[in-house]
């Protein structure tokens, strides 16, 4: 296997302005997956893939050098990951480095750990998987207290029959927690990872999963901190 770590870190943050950059407990916030990354593999294998000045050199006085920046197009609030992915793979390709695998780390989850990224490594190495990817108990259950309306606009449960009525005794339902994502590149290439149908995952607890995306998200991150809750 020969991974490329990616982390896409995009300037326009409108819930958290500049937050890949902000610091976070006096580091900032994509420093914390460059660490991670860099348990894994030398600095030529990781990408930071940024639209943003700023990015680029607080990533450069990091020591990881910024290999392009990336397109306007790309950068807009409609852009896709997919597209951001397909940008960076074309980009070594050309350069005459063919990886086989990609490892997405978001930016936004400071509380990941080695140990995440080394069980989805390890799972996708068995070959079983298009993809694998962490996870956290999902905060509705779909056979418990997941509702849609039906033809007459009456709310049913979205599976099963609703006879459950404690949540330990539906069966486990997950979310993407957007902290690692393992790829296979061929699989990619063929079309948008929504669109794989071997996906394989690796549970992360409810705090160590968290996602910065507002200010409410970064207050929370600064507690658990203050706190050592992780």
């Amino acid at each position: 296997m020969k991974p490329l770590f990616i982390i896409p870190a995009r300037g326009g943050s409108k819930g958290i302005p500049g937050k890949n950059i902000k610091p976070l407990n006096g580091k900032p916030l994509i420093c914390y997956a460059i660490d991670t990354a860099r348990e894994f593999v030398p600095d030529k294998d990781i990408c930071v893939s940024t639209d943003d000045d700023r990015i680029i050199s607080v990533v450069e006085n990091y020591g990881l050098h910024v290999p392009f920046k990336r397109p306007d197009e790309l950068a807009t609030d409609g852009a896709g990951t997919y597209e951001v992915l397909l940008h960076a793979i074309d980009f070594y390709k050309r350069r005459g480095e063919d990886y086989d695998t990609i490892v997405l780390l978001q930016a936004t989850s400071p509380f990941r750990r080695e140990e995440d990224v080394r069980q989805c490594l390890e799972r996708y190495e068995t070959g079983a998987y298009q993809m694998v990817v962490t996870v956290k108990e999902a905060s509705c259950n779909p056979y418990y207290n997941c509702y849609e309306p039906d033809e007459n606009g009456y709310l049913r449960h979205s599976k099963g029959d609703g006879t459950i009525v404690r949540r330990q005794d539906a069966p486990k339902a997950y979310e993407f927690n957007g902290a690692v994502y393992v790829m296979d590149i061929a699989s990619l290439l063929r079309g948008s990872y929504a669109k794989f149908d071997k996906i394989g995952c690796c549970e992360m607890d409810s705090l160590r999963s968290l996602d910065l995306d507002s200010m409410l998200d970064w207050q929370m991150a600064e507690l658990i901190i203050k706190e050592n809750l992780v």
